[in-house]
């Protein structure tokens, strides 16, 4: 099989997006003024994301035999992303979320469903198809497969990169195999019941000795730990169109930094500039940029830094 720089297993999603002048109050209610149709999902977007850095990528998952998976199909191969591996559920739809977003700030709710036809067998997973890549990228659903896929990956020697948001059952069989957790805002204080969000990371790189554990923190940016050390880097400062898939970039982002043997303040730097343009139009993958754009931007975009946490680090 050939060899591709990243092995993405984990969720696809096709949105419907929403766009509010500002988002109702409960019981409320609003007249929306546009309704787009667009393809999304944690690690689909983030394969997105690594495919126009320039890696190859390869995507073992399920769809929907309906439009919305046609649409997802059609959206990841015009990306470059190996599809071959995705199959299409007969009598399935595809996962769907409805995305509000508000035009004010550009901050978006989330409201989704994924089917249980959709469920990923660990049987999907082979050892030749984890070996074939130099990097594994997942989330935390369908935990029989990813936690077969990270097992496999940590015996041959192949990093892990870890998506997740929510304490899904099962995730304590994959987070031994993980390298790199790069976690969302609330995620370890959920995971440890500690509050301070250095001691909650400090807690998971400690009990699952991973090489980083790592949080992002929205506009603040993202903090890391890594051997007792932490790393703080502020968010980068943009016009807000649709936070969506903000999270999903960063993460394709840090995938290639890994890749490419950045040292990780760097990598938080730029996968923090890559979600902040993300966020600069449409979609979730609305403002994927190129590698280019990237760097310029990084070079002379403005910062915003969260006093409390520079002061700590």
């Amino acid at each position: 099989m050939k060899t591709v720089d990243v092995l993405g297993i984990g969720l696809n999603a096709t949105d419907t997006l929403i766009l509010v002048p500002g988002f109702p109050p409960y019981a409320g209610k609003v007249r929306f003024h546009r309704e787009i149709v667009s393809p999304g999902g944690q690690v689909a977007s983030a394969l997105v994301a690594c495919a126009r850095l320039g890696l190859t990528t390869r995507y073992i998952a399920t769809i929907g035999d309906d439009e919305r998976g046609r649409l997802q199909l059609e959206s990841l191969g015009a990306a470059g992303v190996d599809i071959a591996d995705v199959e299409a559920r007969q009598n399935c739809h595809t996962q769907t979320a409805y995305i509000l977003i508000d035009e004010s700030n550009g901050e978006r709710t989330v409201i989704w469903r994924r089917d249980d036809c959709l469920a990923l067998s660990p049987d999907r997973i082979t050892e030749e198809k984890v070996a074939s890549a130099r990097l594994l990228h997942i989330d935390a659903h369908d935990m029989a497969a990813v936690s077969k896929a990270a097992s496999t990956a940590r015996r041959l020697g192949i990093p892990v990169t870890l998506d997740v948001d929510t304490i899904h059952p099962g995730l304590e069989t994959v987070l031994p195999y993980v390298d790199y957790l790069i976690a969302s805002t609330a995620f370890p204080a959920k995971l440890t019941n500690e509050s301070d969000p250095f001691q909650a990371l400090e807690c998971i790189h400690r009990q699952y000795g991973m090489r980083v554990a790592a949080m992002t923190l929205g506009a603040d940016g993202a903090l890391a730990v890594r051997d007792g050390h932490y790393l703080y880097s502020p968010g980068y400062v943009v016009d807000a169109v649709d936070t969506t898939g903000a999270g999903d970039v960063f993460h394709g982002a840090f995938c290639y930094s890994v890749i490419e043997n950045m040292p990780l303040l760097e990598s938080l730097e730029f996968s923090n500039a890559m979600a902040a343009l993300n966020c600069t139009a449409l979609g979730a993958r609305g403002g994927i940029r190129t590698l280019a754009e990237v760097l310029a931007f990084r070079a002379s975009g403005p910062r915003r830094s969260n006093p409390a946490f520079e002061k700590r680090v």
